[in-house]
């Protein structure tokens, strides 16, 4: 477990960016303050992977970081600068292009009998009559037949070996489909050996064998017939040339390739297929991105061995685990997890909508932080400025949204496109179920599907944790199950209402039968993909009222956070979780900290920003081209200008490129509208490159910069002192204006921050204050928040204590002010653009004794104390009983 007053800085790996720039960081990050650095996914993944999280091969390190022999130096090198090390794992899928991914290959090339098809969540039952016990591939660019016609698919020999190809895919070949191949390669060499092989080959177990003995028998033989095959081609040229003269005859007549692609344990397909056939269970709407069936230990144990590894080394001390929604029992696995890493600090990423917890079974530190970056965020945010800001966006858009309504909607779309393969499987399995049951029998498959969809769209969380396992319901999943079928059956009144009565039961295990256990846990994988394409990766970028609530994890709904709420949700996460992690950006963020931080201030200038809205609307309608863009978008643009600014064309195009199709309603990622998209990119280089527009623009934003930074300031020192263990994401320590992935994962200048951080120890508070541009006031809260920390750890641990402390006066409700333990006090403003700098009378009452302000150097004593003279050389107050600065 790490010890108390722990933090982390999170830090992109890839092949610019490997286990040796890490290493070269420690000293930096160390002197910084951090006690682990956090690293995103590192065994080996797909060839030229951004982010990790797309594992080939779960036994080996990632050798484009540097493979095992510099991970362990870097290992070395952290631990010998007193740093530890939390690391990303992925449980849920893999990624399963080429033959990168062996454990894949190898189910296409022996199917159901391959000793890895457990591994995969494969439903082979569910193959559809054409393609019996075979895996969909959709991957062609056309209709299979037209790709084969046009001699886009040919099967390639090199030395005994086989494979089919198409463009950059490579396929296996199942060795039991060779004998045709082989014996008819015999005939012109003579060669009795071949003719052996194909014999051989002929008699291997079937791809349709899934007994172990069998499955094991198969991977026996064929390994030796594989050998022998290599060795003939090596050693008989006669043999070998048959067999390439065989299979060049073979990719000349589209009926014999035709058929000999029939006995593959895959079914090649237009990539369209995808979304409505495919037989496996993906992440999210990825085809590439297969789901691993972890519940089976054989199978956890495989893809956790090196993980798990690290821990019991040393070189470990935590791991954060993606995506635990997507796994058939998350509690089970965290069990299991727990137990194989005892002494290991745990955090998983669980979104959290509002009033949901954290399943308190799952022996877990906690989340990864977006339900804090939600909540520190709301302080920012003035809910008196909600009902002018949703006029003025009405207004704007010429259209009156409900956030319900539209995040109803956008479920509704992602279930029936992009989810309609899982939807499909699961509404099978529901008629198979129906068939068992008299009283449900003539239920056809059109409303079975309609009830299992309109449950899911009204789901009101990611999902319920039903355990078959352990037959375990609990009182949260009745409470969602029963508001999810009761909201359906309210809105689709032409549906028998004992239809979702059964549908509850089966859903709260109220069944007994082994489908009908299937049904329950096949369901929960489903609604989270629904909530997070639906919700956030649609709506989100649909509903643009104040895009600082569009967050991960985040409620457009949820208008600001009270000083009450705060309060009491940091007093509950000290008394529950006193170690989950705090974060404010992370790699999935769709806006930075400092990209909200300035458009929080948004909330308390409606007016002002109502004006400047119309006014460059207007201004710019010369820049419009046709239908693009749309009044919704042209109002997300102006926004993420605010927000950003200073933003390059290639950003800012290469973010609303991404936009528009997350929102789904011009163009998409699947069907794109090019026309569209061109007029979206023309109209923001053109308003950039209107000098009038760019003028009245900077204007604004540079009444807003001091204000958003101010924000940062305070969101910042509240995080790295709030309950839990802070996250600090890579180069966030000084300004950061970047927008949704890619841009948040640009390259960070490190240099320049070991320099600032050298030269900001010399410096007071006015001095660090005159280089604000730079972004040195934020690195030195962040320096001397995490100095506080190392030097107060029990205050910040789990024995450690939460009392909010409340100012009085008349900007009492701009104060954020809370103790930690005995010795530390946090102060920092909010909704300072209203405050104006004015702290009037108000005062807070420090405790007995002596502080020291780590911020500025000034020394306070206890009593009544004007929070003007707190706060009167540096923004934000960290106070410590006694210390020195």
């Amino acid at each position: 477990m790490i010890p108390e007053g722990s933090s982390t800085y999170r830090l992109q790996l890839h092949a610019g960016f490997t286990f040796a720039q890490v290493s070269e960081l420690a000293t930096y990050l160390r002197e910084l303050g951090l006690s682990h650095v956090y690293l995103s996914p590192y065994l080996q993944a797909a060839l030229g992977s951004k982010h990790g999280y797309d594992v080939v091969d779960p036994g080996r390190v990632n050798a484009e970081l540097g493979g095992a022999e510099a991970h362990a130096r870097m290992c070395e090198a952290l631990g010998a600068a007193g740093l530890g090390q939390v690391v990303d794992v992925v449980p849920n899928h893999m990624a399963i292009s080429g033959r990168q991914n062996p454990w894949w290959w190898d189910v296409l090339e022996n199917g159901p009998s391959s000793r890895y098809a457990v591994y995969f969540d494969v439903d082979w039952d569910a193959s559809e009559e054409r393609w019996p016990n075979k895996v969909l591939l959709p991957v062609l660019g056309d209709h299979y037949g037209r790709v084969l016609e046009d001699g886009l698919l040919h099967v390639s020999h090199d030395g005994g070996a086989f494979a089919v190809h198409y463009e950059d895919h490579l396929f296996p070949v199942d060795p039991s489909s060779l004998p045709g191949l082989l014996g008819r390669s015999s005939e012109p060499c003579g060669s009795a050996l071949l003719r052996f092989l194909a014999e051989s080959h002929a008699r291997l177990p079937r791809p349709t064998v899934t007994a172990r003995q069998m499955v094991e028998r198969r991977h026996r033989d064929k390994a030796v017939l594989s050998g022998l095959l290599t060795r003939l081609c090596r050693e008989e040229p006669e043999a070998a040339a048959a067999i390439d003269a065989e299979v060049e005859r073979l990719n000349a007549d589209p009926d014999a390739l035709d058929s000999f692609l029939d006995q593959q344990n895959y079914r090649l397909a237009f990539w369209r297929t995808g979304s409505r056939d495919l037989g496996y269970r993906r992440f999210f709407d990825i085809d590439d991105l297969a789901g691993l069936r972890v519940e089976d230990r054989e199978v956890f144990e495989a893809s956790h061995a090196l993980p798990i590894e690290w821990v019991r080394r040393g070189w470990v001390a935590g791991l954060r685990i993606d995506h635990p929604d997507g796994l058939r029992d998350p509690g089970q696995y965290f069990s299991r997890l727990r137990d194989a890493c005892p002494g290991a600090w745990i955090v998983a990423e669980k979104i959290l909508e509002a009033g949901e917890q954290l399943p308190q079974a799952w022996p877990i530190e906690g989340t990864t932080g977006y339900d804090f970056l939600n909540l520190v965020g709301g302080l920012f945010v003035d809910p008196s400025g909600e009902h002018d800001l949703k006029r003025t966006y009405t207004d704007f858009t010429l259209s009156e949204v409900s956030f319900d309504e539209l995040a109803q909607e956008c479920k509704r779309y992602v279930l029936n496109e992009l989810l309609a393969s899982e939807l499909y499987r699961l509404t099978s399995l529901f008629v198979d179920i129906c068939e068992r049951h008299r009283r449900h029998r003539d239920y056809t498959r059109r409303e079975l599907r309609e009830a299992l969809c309109e449950v899911a769209v009204h789901f009101p969380v990611y999902r319920s944790y039903v355990s078959v396992v352990a037959n375990a319901v609990g009182p949260d999943d009745e409470r969602h199950v029963g508001h999810a079928i009761e909201a359906a059956r309210d809105a689709r009144t032409d549906l028998d209402p004992e239809l979702f009565a059964f549908l509850s039961d089966l859903l709260l295990l109220r069944h007994d039968g082994q489908l009908e256990g299937e049904l329950a846990l096949r369901f929960q994988q489903l609604t989270g993909p629904a909530m997070a394409k639906g919700v956030e990766d649609t709506a989100f970028y649909r509903y643009n009222v104040l895009i600082a609530l569009n967050e991960v994890g985040g409620d457009p709904r949820r208008f600001g956070t009270s000083l009450s709420t705060f309060h009491s949700e940091c007093a509950r996460a000290q008394e529950e979780r006193p170690l989950t992690m705090l974060a404010s950006t992370t790699h999935d963020t769709k806006r930075s900290e400092d990209v909200r931080a300035r458009l929080a201030v948004l909330s308390e200038i409606p007016s002002r920003w109502s004006e400047a809205a119309a006014r460059w609307a207007r201004h710019n309608a010369r820049h419009r081209r046709g239908e693009a863009p749309d009044r919704n978008t042209e109002y997300l643009i102006y926004q993420t200008l605010v927000g950003a600014w200073p933003i390059d064309r290639e950003r800012l195009e290469g973010f609303l490129l991404k936009a528009v199709r997350e929102a789904k309603l011009h163009t998409s990622w699947t069907t794109q509208d090019e026309a569209y998209e061109r007029g979206i990119s023309d109209f923001a280089q053109a308003i950039l490159d209107d000098d009038e527009f760019r003028a009245d623009l900077q204007e604004f934003v540079a009444e807003l910069i001091d204000h958003g930074r101010l924000n940062s300031l305070a969101q910042t020192l509240i995080k790295l002192t709030a309950p839990g263990v802070p996250d600090t994401y890579q180069g966030t320590e000084l300004w950061d204006l970047s927008l949704v992935d890619p841009d948040n994962r640009r390259p960070v200048d490190f240099e320049l921050r070991r320099r600032l951080l050298a030269e900001s120890a010399r410096l007071s508070p006015e001095e660090l204050l005159q280089r604000m541009d730079e972004g040195l006031p934020k690195q030195w809260v962040t320096r001397q928040a995490l100095s506080a920390r190392r030097s107060h750890p029990l205050s910040f641990g789990p024995a450690g204590r939460y009392a909010a402390l409340l100012a009085e006066g008349q900007a009492a409700e701009h104060l954020v002010a809370y103790r930690r333990g005995d010795d530390v006090i946090t102060l920092a403003p909010r909704l300072v653009k209203r405050l104006g700098g004015d702290w009037g009378d108000t005062v807070i009452e420090l405790p007995a004794g002596s502080w020291r302000d780590l911020m500025s150097g000034e020394r306070h004593e206890g009593g009544h104390v004007s929070v003007g003279r707190l706060l009167a050389r540096f923004p934000v107050a960290l106070l410590v009983a006694g210390g020195t600065r």
